[in-house]
């Protein structure tokens, strides 16, 4: 088993032998290269390195590791990505992987965290001297099977009458709701545009983390979802309010990518200029979650973000994400808990939650599906 390593900015030098590996392991369009290469592009770290690992001439392991921290490694995980760049075989451990791994990387490498790592994509390794897990956020995911009718009677009274009193209410002021969806490369970049004005007009704005065109998420959005329409993999789901005599009015989008049976929501959007009493965003999930009931297309709506209290009313199909530390010696990995142990107890008694004991790989609650 051999390890090399290469600068993150050869990937695209990498990316067949990459595709190769998520095909044969996860085959999620979230390691697609499609998805990986536009993210380095604009999120990459210029200290990544791209690390290779082959045993008997097959590619068993890949993974975009960066520095943080003296002696520490992790997979990158920018906010934009649901999971860690990281892929490896199944049938090999990572009890196997990492310590070699450990070893090869400069600096001394004495951690390797893995972050945000799926149970639905590769099985969760157990605790070890060196390698632990620690829980990170519960994320829900709508399986399609059966009928939309079956799968609607099964929600909550609340939802389904709260969303047909809100029809009713649109039906009597004479608003229409339309679902566009597009599909082609050319109609990406006006779509990350709609997108853009749509969250710079709401509390985004003023936190600077909006999209633009031109800021670093609208490019990386852009080039990504262009490389997925050109599989015939993206979806932008537009939706609208129309009523005679007004323009029509954009009031939620989805940014959505396909594979592997899934249709996977990255980002949502709403007018927030609509009234409180209109949830424009759950309209438009109960359409879409018809259409696709009635198409049969996916096996599952994905949605890869902290579970919140309106998706427990969607699905009850929830499992928890999680991250792996591999400690160079058995000593660190008791320190490392010794120390988190000490944190929690500071954090009791100061009456506050304990943010876990991981420097790597930590509790923070990110979501990229909002």
């Amino acid at each position: 088993m051999t390890w090399q390593l290469y600068p993150a900015s050869a990937f695209a030098d990498h990316a067949r032998a990459w595709q190769r590996l998520n095909a044969a392991t996860s085959r999620t369009p979230l390691l697609e290269p499609e998805f990986v290469q536009p993210l380095l592009a604009e999120f990459g770290d210029p200290r990544c390195q791209l690390a290779v690992c082959e045993l008997a001439g097959e590619t068993v392991a890949m993974g975009i590791l960066q520095p943080r921290g003296r002696g520490v490694w992790e997979a990158l995980q920018p906010s934009q990505a649901p999971i860690g760049l990281w892929l490896h075989h199944g049938a090999i451990e990572l009890e196997r992987l990492l310590p070699s791994l450990t070893r090869k990387l400069p600096g001394f490498a004495l951690m390797v965290g893995l972050k945000q790592r799926d149970p639905q994509l590769e099985t969760r390794p157990a605790d070890s001297a060196v390698t632990g897990t620690l829980d990170y956020i519960r994320t829900a995911h709508v399986p399609i099977a059966g009928t939309f009718e079956e799968y609607w009677n099964a929600r909550g009274k609340n939802l389904r009458n709260n969303l047909k009193k809100q029809r009713s209410r649109l039906q009597k002021d004479g608003v229409v709701t339309r679902m566009q969806i597009d599909r082609l490369p050319e109609q990406m970049a006006a779509a990350v545009a709609d997108y853009g004005r749509l969250e710079s007009a709401g509390w985004k704005a003023q936190l600077g983390t909006a999209i633009h065109p031109d800021n670093d998420q609208g490019r990386f959005y852009t080039s990504m979802l262009e490389g997925f329409a050109r599989r015939g993999q993206a979806a932008v789901y537009r939706y609208w309010f129309e009523a005679p005599g007004l323009a029509p009015q954009l009031v939620a989008m989805d940014l959505c990518i396909e594979g592997d049976g899934a249709l996977i929501v990255l980002k949502t959007t709403y007018d927030e200029s609509v009234p409180a009493s209109l949830s424009p965003t759950l309209l438009m999930r109960e359409e879409c979650c018809q259409r696709l009931f009635d198409e049969k297309q996916y096996a599952r709506l994905e949605f890869y973000g902290k579970v919140m209290e309106w998706h427990t009313r969607w699905t009850d199909e929830i499992r928890t994400m999680y991250h792996v530390n591999h400690y160079r010696w058995p000593v660190l990995r008791q320190l490392h808990a010794a120390a988190g142990d000490r944190n929690a107890m500071v954090q009791r008694l100061r009456g506050k939650s304990a943010p876990g004991p991981a420097p790597v790989a930590t509790r923070q609650q990110t979501s990229t599906t909002e």
